[in-house]
Protein backbone atom coordinates (compact mmCIF):
# COMPACT_ATOMS: atom_id res chain seq x y z
CA UNK A 1 0.00 0.00 0.00
CA UNK A 2 2.86 2.23 0.72
CA UNK A 3 4.62 2.42 -2.84
CA UNK A 4 1.63 1.24 -5.33
CA UNK A 5 -1.66 1.95 -3.10
CA UNK A 6 -2.63 -1.84 -3.30
CA UNK A 7 -2.88 -4.29 -0.95
CA UNK A 8 -2.12 -7.08 -3.46
CA UNK A 9 -3.05 -9.80 -1.08
CA UNK A 10 -6.65 -8.56 -1.52
CA UNK A 11 -6.70 -8.04 -5.20
CA UNK A 12 -8.71 -11.79 -6.33
CA UNK A 13 -6.80 -12.82 -9.49
CA UNK A 14 -9.11 -15.25 -11.53
CA UNK A 15 -9.19 -16.32 -15.03
CA UNK A 16 -9.31 -19.15 -17.73
CA UNK A 17 -7.36 -21.98 -17.62
CA UNK A 18 -8.56 -24.69 -20.00
CA UNK A 19 -6.33 -28.00 -20.79
CA UNK A 20 -5.94 -27.85 -24.50
CA UNK A 21 -4.04 -26.77 -27.57
CA UNK A 22 -0.66 -27.17 -28.20
CA UNK A 23 0.15 -26.83 -24.96
CA UNK A 24 -2.48 -29.61 -23.66
CA UNK A 25 -1.09 -31.68 -20.56
CA UNK A 26 1.99 -29.20 -19.95
CA UNK A 27 3.46 -30.42 -23.66
CA UNK A 28 5.82 -27.13 -23.72
CA UNK A 29 6.22 -26.33 -19.76
CA UNK A 30 3.89 -26.25 -16.94
CA UNK A 31 0.48 -24.61 -17.86
CA UNK A 32 -1.47 -22.27 -15.73
CA UNK A 33 -4.60 -25.63 -16.37
CA UNK A 34 -6.89 -26.44 -13.55
CA UNK A 35 -4.77 -29.67 -12.58
CA UNK A 36 -2.34 -27.39 -11.53
CA UNK A 37 -3.72 -24.44 -10.08
CA UNK A 38 -4.75 -26.62 -6.89
CA UNK A 39 -2.85 -24.32 -3.77
CA UNK A 40 -2.32 -21.23 -5.86
CA UNK A 41 -5.15 -18.98 -4.23
CA UNK A 42 -5.88 -18.27 -8.14
CA UNK A 43 -9.38 -19.01 -9.58
CA UNK A 44 -10.69 -20.33 -12.81
CA UNK A 45 -13.98 -21.02 -14.77
CA UNK A 46 -15.57 -25.11 -13.64
CA UNK A 47 -16.96 -26.42 -16.38
CA UNK A 48 -17.80 -29.16 -15.01
CA UNK A 49 -20.79 -27.31 -13.31
CA UNK A 50 -21.51 -25.27 -16.51
CA UNK A 51 -21.06 -28.86 -18.40
CA UNK A 52 -23.28 -30.57 -15.63
CA UNK A 53 -26.47 -28.09 -15.33
CA UNK A 54 -26.63 -27.47 -19.43
CA UNK A 55 -25.63 -30.47 -20.95
CA UNK A 56 -22.82 -31.55 -23.54
CA UNK A 57 -20.18 -28.90 -23.88
CA UNK A 58 -19.07 -25.68 -26.10
CA UNK A 59 -18.36 -27.85 -28.82
CA UNK A 60 -20.96 -30.62 -28.83
CA UNK A 61 -24.54 -31.30 -30.08
CA UNK A 62 -26.69 -28.24 -29.04
CA UNK A 63 -29.49 -29.95 -28.23
CA UNK A 64 -28.06 -32.33 -25.55
CA UNK A 65 -29.47 -32.21 -22.31
CA UNK A 66 -28.14 -31.90 -18.39
CA UNK A 67 -28.76 -32.14 -14.98
CA UNK A 68 -31.34 -28.54 -15.20
CA UNK A 69 -32.36 -29.02 -19.37
CA UNK A 70 -34.32 -32.46 -19.09
CA UNK A 71 -31.88 -35.11 -19.28
CA UNK A 72 -33.50 -38.79 -18.81
CA UNK A 73 -36.63 -37.06 -17.10
CA UNK A 74 -37.69 -34.95 -19.37
CA UNK A 75 -36.02 -35.82 -22.71
CA UNK A 76 -36.32 -33.56 -26.15
CA UNK A 77 -36.91 -35.20 -29.74
CA UNK A 78 -33.04 -35.64 -30.37
CA UNK A 79 -31.62 -39.34 -29.81
CA UNK A 80 -29.27 -39.15 -26.40
CA UNK A 81 -28.93 -42.92 -25.83
CA UNK A 82 -31.54 -45.16 -23.86
CA UNK A 83 -33.46 -44.09 -21.29
CA UNK A 84 -30.41 -46.07 -19.19
CA UNK A 85 -27.72 -44.29 -20.78
CA UNK A 86 -29.79 -40.94 -20.21
CA UNK A 87 -29.66 -41.95 -16.75
CA UNK A 88 -26.33 -42.54 -15.89
CA UNK A 89 -25.45 -39.77 -17.69
CA UNK A 90 -27.79 -37.67 -15.61
CA UNK A 91 -26.24 -39.50 -11.93
CA UNK A 92 -22.50 -38.57 -13.62
CA UNK A 93 -23.63 -34.83 -14.14
CA UNK A 94 -24.89 -35.10 -10.33
CA UNK A 95 -21.77 -36.05 -9.35
CA UNK A 96 -19.89 -33.19 -11.35
CA UNK A 97 -22.29 -30.62 -9.51
CA UNK A 98 -22.42 -31.86 -6.24
CA UNK A 99 -18.15 -31.30 -6.22
CA UNK A 100 -19.05 -28.23 -7.47
CA UNK A 101 -21.00 -27.35 -5.06
CA UNK A 102 -18.28 -28.71 -2.33
CA UNK A 103 -16.08 -25.54 -4.39
CA UNK A 104 -14.43 -28.37 -6.66
CA UNK A 105 -12.24 -29.23 -4.18
CA UNK A 106 -10.16 -32.57 -4.73
CA UNK A 107 -10.47 -33.74 -1.13
CA UNK A 108 -13.79 -33.25 -0.69
CA UNK A 109 -15.25 -37.31 0.33
CA UNK A 110 -18.94 -38.12 -1.39
CA UNK A 111 -20.84 -41.01 -2.36
CA UNK A 112 -20.16 -41.82 -6.07
CA UNK A 113 -22.95 -42.61 -8.61
CA UNK A 114 -21.82 -46.39 -7.94
CA UNK A 115 -22.38 -46.21 -4.28
CA UNK A 116 -17.67 -45.54 -3.58
CA UNK A 117 -17.07 -43.54 -1.19
CA UNK A 118 -14.08 -41.32 -3.27
CA UNK A 119 -13.14 -38.33 -3.49
CA UNK A 120 -13.71 -35.29 -5.82
CA UNK A 121 -10.40 -35.28 -7.45
CA UNK A 122 -11.39 -39.43 -8.49
CA UNK A 123 -14.74 -38.44 -9.92
CA UNK A 124 -14.13 -38.60 -13.54
CA UNK A 125 -14.71 -35.54 -15.86
CA UNK A 126 -13.97 -36.26 -19.63
CA UNK A 127 -10.93 -38.04 -19.00
CA UNK A 128 -9.76 -35.23 -16.11
CA UNK A 129 -10.48 -34.60 -12.07
CA UNK A 130 -13.78 -33.39 -11.50
CA UNK A 131 -12.31 -32.18 -8.02
CA UNK A 132 -9.07 -29.62 -8.37
CA UNK A 133 -8.93 -27.07 -5.81
CA UNK A 134 -7.56 -26.97 -2.48
CA UNK A 135 -9.47 -23.82 -1.25
CA UNK A 136 -12.87 -22.85 -2.51
CA UNK A 137 -11.91 -19.52 -3.74
CA UNK A 138 -10.10 -21.38 -6.17
CA UNK A 139 -13.33 -21.91 -8.08
CA UNK A 140 -15.39 -19.66 -10.39
CA UNK A 141 -18.76 -21.60 -10.92
CA UNK A 142 -21.07 -20.88 -13.68
CA UNK A 143 -23.45 -22.01 -16.45
CA UNK A 144 -23.15 -19.29 -18.37
CA UNK A 145 -20.50 -16.27 -19.66
CA UNK A 146 -19.88 -14.26 -22.73
CA UNK A 147 -18.75 -17.11 -24.37
CA UNK A 148 -21.42 -19.57 -26.35
CA UNK A 149 -25.37 -19.14 -25.84
CA UNK A 150 -26.61 -17.30 -22.56
CA UNK A 151 -28.52 -19.78 -20.40
CA UNK A 152 -31.59 -18.93 -21.69
CA UNK A 153 -30.93 -19.29 -25.00
CA UNK A 154 -29.52 -22.86 -24.40
CA UNK A 155 -32.39 -23.51 -22.19
CA UNK A 156 -34.76 -23.00 -25.93
CA UNK A 157 -32.37 -25.33 -27.41
CA UNK A 158 -32.45 -28.17 -25.34
CA UNK A 159 -35.91 -28.65 -23.86
CA UNK A 160 -38.64 -30.71 -25.21
CA UNK A 161 -40.46 -28.30 -27.56
CA UNK A 162 -43.48 -28.24 -26.17
CA UNK A 163 -42.14 -26.60 -22.83
CA UNK A 164 -44.49 -23.93 -21.61
CA UNK A 165 -42.56 -20.22 -20.94
CA UNK A 166 -42.88 -20.35 -17.16
CA UNK A 167 -41.75 -24.15 -17.33
CA UNK A 168 -38.35 -22.71 -18.80
CA UNK A 169 -38.47 -19.95 -16.46
CA UNK A 170 -38.24 -22.95 -14.07
CA UNK A 171 -35.51 -24.30 -15.24
CA UNK A 172 -33.22 -21.24 -15.60
CA UNK A 173 -34.17 -20.51 -12.11
CA UNK A 174 -32.99 -24.24 -11.03
CA UNK A 175 -29.51 -23.48 -12.70
CA UNK A 176 -29.28 -20.38 -11.14
CA UNK A 177 -29.50 -21.97 -7.54
CA UNK A 178 -26.98 -24.56 -8.28
CA UNK A 179 -24.76 -22.01 -8.95
CA UNK A 180 -25.72 -19.39 -6.27
CA UNK A 181 -25.78 -21.77 -3.40
CA UNK A 182 -22.78 -23.31 -3.56
CA UNK A 183 -19.26 -22.95 -2.08
CA UNK A 184 -16.66 -20.94 -4.22
CA UNK A 185 -17.36 -17.82 -6.47
CA UNK A 186 -20.75 -17.94 -7.86
CA UNK A 187 -20.37 -16.00 -11.78
CA UNK A 188 -23.61 -14.41 -13.34
CA UNK A 189 -23.70 -13.80 -16.85
CA UNK A 190 -24.81 -10.51 -17.22
CA UNK A 191 -28.84 -10.42 -17.61
CA UNK A 192 -28.64 -14.07 -16.39
CA UNK A 193 -31.06 -12.72 -14.45
CA UNK A 194 -33.66 -11.32 -16.64
CA UNK A 195 -33.41 -14.15 -18.88
CA UNK A 196 -31.32 -12.53 -21.60
CA UNK A 197 -30.98 -13.77 -24.79
CA UNK A 198 -28.58 -13.05 -27.48
CA UNK A 199 -31.01 -14.56 -30.41
CA UNK A 200 -28.66 -17.65 -29.92
CA UNK A 201 -25.32 -15.87 -31.03
CA UNK A 202 -22.75 -18.03 -29.81
CA UNK A 203 -20.44 -15.31 -30.24
CA UNK A 204 -21.42 -11.68 -30.12
CA UNK A 205 -18.39 -9.81 -29.62
CA UNK A 206 -18.98 -7.77 -32.76
CA UNK A 207 -22.71 -8.05 -32.89
CA UNK A 208 -23.46 -5.10 -31.93
CA UNK A 209 -25.97 -3.53 -29.57
CA UNK A 210 -28.86 -5.31 -31.77
CA UNK A 211 -27.66 -8.59 -30.16
CA UNK A 212 -26.07 -7.68 -27.09
CA UNK A 213 -28.82 -5.51 -25.79
CA UNK A 214 -29.92 -5.47 -21.69
CA UNK A 215 -33.68 -4.51 -21.25
CA UNK A 216 -33.98 -3.43 -17.39
CA UNK A 217 -37.60 -2.51 -18.11
CA UNK A 218 -38.38 -6.21 -18.19
CA UNK A 219 -40.37 -5.53 -21.23
CA UNK A 220 -38.10 -7.92 -23.89
CA UNK A 221 -35.20 -10.51 -23.09
CA UNK A 222 -33.69 -9.50 -26.98
CA UNK A 223 -35.14 -13.19 -27.78
CA UNK A 224 -36.01 -13.33 -31.93
CA UNK A 225 -34.45 -10.15 -33.12
CA UNK A 226 -33.35 -12.16 -35.81
CA UNK A 227 -30.79 -14.93 -37.02
CA UNK A 228 -27.46 -14.25 -35.33
CA UNK A 229 -24.58 -13.12 -37.54
CA UNK A 230 -23.00 -15.80 -39.76
CA UNK A 231 -19.73 -15.69 -38.47
CA UNK A 232 -20.04 -18.70 -35.78
CA UNK A 233 -23.20 -19.31 -36.00
CA UNK A 234 -24.46 -19.98 -39.56
CA UNK A 235 -24.28 -23.70 -39.62
CA UNK A 236 -27.20 -23.88 -37.11
CA UNK A 237 -29.42 -21.31 -38.82
CA UNK A 238 -31.55 -24.31 -39.98
CA UNK A 239 -32.14 -25.31 -36.25
CA UNK A 240 -32.39 -21.97 -35.00
CA UNK A 241 -34.62 -20.40 -37.57
CA UNK A 242 -37.90 -22.37 -36.46
CA UNK A 243 -37.54 -21.99 -32.91
CA UNK A 244 -36.30 -18.09 -32.87
CA UNK A 245 -40.04 -17.06 -35.15
CA UNK A 246 -42.29 -19.46 -33.02
CA UNK A 247 -44.22 -16.88 -31.29
CA UNK A 248 -45.08 -19.86 -28.41
CA UNK A 249 -41.26 -19.21 -27.09
CA UNK A 250 -41.29 -15.64 -26.70
CA UNK A 251 -41.17 -15.00 -22.98
CA UNK A 252 -43.72 -12.05 -20.98
CA UNK A 253 -42.81 -9.18 -18.91
CA UNK A 254 -44.69 -11.80 -16.27
CA UNK A 255 -41.69 -14.48 -16.88
CA UNK A 256 -38.88 -11.90 -16.92
CA UNK A 257 -40.01 -10.55 -13.85
CA UNK A 258 -40.43 -14.32 -11.60
CA UNK A 259 -36.71 -14.81 -12.93
CA UNK A 260 -35.53 -11.72 -11.52
CA UNK A 261 -37.48 -12.22 -8.75
CA UNK A 262 -36.25 -15.74 -7.93
CA UNK A 263 -32.63 -14.53 -8.35
CA UNK A 264 -33.34 -12.15 -5.50
CA UNK A 265 -34.60 -14.79 -3.37
CA UNK A 266 -31.52 -16.64 -4.20
CA UNK A 267 -28.77 -14.32 -3.45
CA UNK A 268 -30.72 -13.02 -0.41
CA UNK A 269 -30.34 -17.24 1.41
CA UNK A 270 -26.64 -17.17 -0.09
CA UNK A 271 -26.06 -13.95 2.15
CA UNK A 272 -28.28 -14.70 5.00
CA UNK A 273 -25.47 -17.51 6.12
CA UNK A 274 -22.06 -17.77 6.17
CA UNK A 275 -22.30 -21.81 5.66
CA UNK A 276 -23.04 -21.04 2.45
CA UNK A 277 -19.79 -19.18 1.85
CA UNK A 278 -17.06 -21.43 4.05
CA UNK A 279 -13.73 -19.42 3.94
CA UNK A 280 -11.41 -22.63 3.25
CA UNK A 281 -10.81 -26.45 2.26
CA UNK A 282 -11.55 -27.55 6.27
CA UNK A 283 -14.35 -25.73 6.56
CA UNK A 284 -16.14 -26.93 3.76
CA UNK A 285 -15.38 -30.87 4.60
CA UNK A 286 -16.18 -30.18 8.23
CA UNK A 287 -19.58 -28.66 7.12
CA UNK A 288 -21.18 -29.63 3.83
CA UNK A 289 -23.02 -33.12 3.22
CA UNK A 290 -25.17 -35.01 0.68
CA UNK A 291 -28.01 -37.08 0.81
CA UNK A 292 -29.71 -38.79 -2.00
CA UNK A 293 -26.24 -40.10 -3.86
CA UNK A 294 -25.37 -43.77 -5.30
CA UNK A 295 -27.13 -45.98 -7.38
CA UNK A 296 -29.98 -45.68 -5.61
CA UNK A 297 -30.62 -41.74 -5.79
CA UNK A 298 -33.71 -40.52 -7.21
CA UNK A 299 -32.29 -39.22 -10.56
CA UNK A 300 -32.41 -35.14 -11.42
CA UNK A 301 -32.50 -34.21 -7.36
CA UNK A 302 -29.54 -33.07 -5.15
CA UNK A 303 -29.66 -33.08 -1.94
CA UNK A 304 -26.56 -31.11 -0.01
CA UNK A 305 -27.13 -30.68 3.71
CA UNK A 306 -24.92 -27.41 5.44
CA UNK A 307 -24.14 -28.44 8.99
CA UNK A 308 -22.52 -26.03 12.06
CA UNK A 309 -23.27 -28.43 15.42
CA UNK A 310 -21.09 -25.94 17.64
CA UNK A 311 -22.34 -22.68 16.13
CA UNK A 312 -19.05 -21.50 14.85
CA UNK A 313 -20.41 -20.65 11.76
CA UNK A 314 -23.98 -19.78 11.57
CA UNK A 315 -25.52 -19.18 15.33
CA UNK A 316 -29.00 -19.32 14.03
CA UNK A 317 -28.83 -22.61 11.74
CA UNK A 318 -27.88 -25.91 13.10
CA UNK A 319 -28.58 -27.39 10.07
CA UNK A 320 -30.12 -25.88 6.34
CA UNK A 321 -31.39 -28.53 3.80
CA UNK A 322 -31.12 -27.83 0.34
CA UNK A 323 -32.79 -29.75 -2.02
CA UNK A 324 -32.68 -28.97 -5.74
CA UNK A 325 -35.64 -30.74 -7.97
CA UNK A 326 -34.59 -30.24 -11.50
CA UNK A 327 -37.14 -32.87 -12.70
CA UNK A 328 -40.29 -31.81 -13.61
CA UNK A 329 -42.44 -34.15 -10.82
CA UNK A 330 -42.79 -33.00 -7.45
CA UNK A 331 -40.41 -35.41 -5.54
CA UNK A 332 -40.85 -37.14 -1.81
CA UNK A 333 -37.07 -37.53 -0.15
CA UNK A 334 -36.80 -39.49 3.12
CA UNK A 335 -33.71 -38.24 5.35
CA UNK A 336 -33.36 -40.17 8.71
CA UNK A 337 -30.25 -38.12 9.59
CA UNK A 338 -32.25 -35.34 9.41
CA UNK A 339 -35.06 -36.33 12.00
CA UNK A 340 -35.42 -34.33 14.95
CA UNK A 341 -34.24 -31.13 13.73
CA UNK A 342 -36.89 -28.28 13.85
CA UNK A 343 -36.77 -27.24 9.73
CA UNK A 344 -38.92 -24.74 8.44
CA UNK A 345 -38.63 -22.58 5.23
CA UNK A 346 -35.84 -20.08 4.95
CA UNK A 347 -37.82 -16.71 5.62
Amino acid sequence: PGSDGVEGSEVYLYGEAWNFGEVANDARFVQATQANMGGTGIGSFNDRVRDGVRGGGPFSGLQDQGFATGLFYDPNATPQGTPGEQEDRLKMQADWIRVSLAGGLANFPLTDRFGNLVLGEQIDYNGQQAGYTLDPQEIINYAAAHDNETFHDAVQFKVPLATTTSDRVRVQNVANDLIGLGQGVPFFHAGQDMLRSKSMDRDSYNSGDWFNRLDFTYSWNAWGAGLPVASKNQDNWTLMAPLLANPALQVSTDDIEAAAEHFRDIMQIRKSSRLFRLPDEASVISHVGFLNTGPGQIPGMIVMVLADDDGGIDVLRERIAVLFNATDDPQDFAAPSLEGYPFALHE
